[in-house]
């Protein structure tokens, strides 16, 4: 009883896990991509307006080969059924609306996601969003609004 109750006294010593460290996903919650998102649905000038892993506000823009985030020029391959990879790094369309007017894109390993719109004015687009990133795993409570 002595030594449990001098590793609880000591587990309430440590220090608690960093919350920029841990993955913005759950890994054991279901992920998939929107197989009809391509980067032609993608194309052109985007506003990010709620964002973890990268800066909310900024100004993204989508290209044949490259895309442009916070003025710089990213390499951009897409990789089918709503993949990509940007920089060399997977970033899947988890969900773009019929019009190609709102999306919601993010690393499936959980480093970082955003929700964009065309006017940065999404309206009811955004709660569609967002309860598609958090069926996917994503803490909402980590996002960044613009």
């Amino acid at each position: 009883m002595r030594h449990l109750m001098a590793a609880l006294l000591l587990a309430g010593c440590a220090a608690a896990p960093a919350m920029n460290k841990l993955p913005l996903r759950n890994p054991t919650a279901p992920v998939a991509s929107q197989t009809d998102a391509t980067l032609g649905r993608l194309a052109g000038d985007w506003q990010v307006v709620q964002a973890a892993g990268i800066a909310p506000g900024g100004r993204v823009r989508f290209g044949a080969d490259q895309a442009v985030l916070a003025g710089q020029a990213v390499p951009l391959s897409d990789q089918g059924r709503g993949r990509m990879l940007l920089g060399g790094t997977p970033v899947w369309v988890y969900w773009i609306d019929a019009d190609n007017r709102t999306a919601a894109l993010g690393d499936p390993d959980g480093r970082r996601v955003w929700i964009m719109d065309r006017t940065g004015r999404p309206g009811e687009r955004l709660r569609i969003a967002r309860e598609i990133l958090e069926w996917y795993g994503y803490d909402l409570s980590r996002l960044t609004p613009a």
